[in-house]
C-alpha cells in the first residue's frame, strides 16, 4: 500500500502498489492523484507532500527570471509524465516561496532535491536535459 497526497485537495490516499498505473483518483475530491505534469508546491503544501507521500518526490527549486530554469522546464515536465508512477515531480518558485528556498539552503537555481519518506536523499544544482535527469533520478528511487 502506498500513501499518496492529492495535489488538488491535500487528502492522503492509500493506493495498492500494483494499482498506481491505473489512473487512481482521490477518494475525497475525485481528481487524478498522479498528474502528467509537475505539481506546484507552496509553503502551505510542501510539508504534507514530502512527509506523507510514499512515492519519492523530485523538487525543482526555480525562478521565472532564470534562463537555465526555463530551458530545463520542458525536460522536467516530460520526465514527470514518463515517471509518474515511480516518482512525483514538483516545482517551488523561489521568488514566491523564499522561506522554502532558505530552509533548504538554495543558493543557485535550478536546484533539484530528491526526497524519500520526508528526507532529502540527494540534490543537484544546474539544468539537466531529459536523459540526464532520468539518469540522476532512477538510481536514487
Amino acid at each position: 500500500m502506498k500513501h499518496v497526497v492529492c495535489p488538488h485537495c491535500g487528502a492522503t490516499n492509500r493506493i495498492p502498489q500494483e494499482r498506481l498505473g491505473d489512473e487512481p483518483r482521490c477518494g475525497a475530491c475525485h481528481q487524478p492523484l498522479l498528474k502528467d505534469e509537475p505539481i506546484e508546491l507552496t509553503q502551505e503544501t510542501f510539508n504534507r507532500q514530502i512527509e506523507r507521500t510514499d512515492i519519492p518526490l523530485v523538487v525543482d527549486f526555480w525562478a521565472p527570471w532564470c534562463g537555465p530554469c526555463r530551458a530545463m522546464a520542458p525536460a522536467f515536465a516530460r520526465t514527470a509524465a514518463e515517471m509518474r508512477t515511480r516518482a512525483r515531480f514538483a516545482k517551488v518558485n523561489t521568488e514566491q516561496q523564499p522561506p522554502l528556498a532558505a530552509r533548504y539552503g538554495i543558493r543557485s537555481i535550478p536546484t533539484l532535491i530528491l526526497f524519500k519518506q520526508g528526507r532529502e536523499v540527494d540534490r543537484y544544482s544546474g539544468a539537466l536535459d531529459a536523459m540526464r535527469l532520468r539518469q540522476w533520478v532512477e538510481p536514487r528511487l
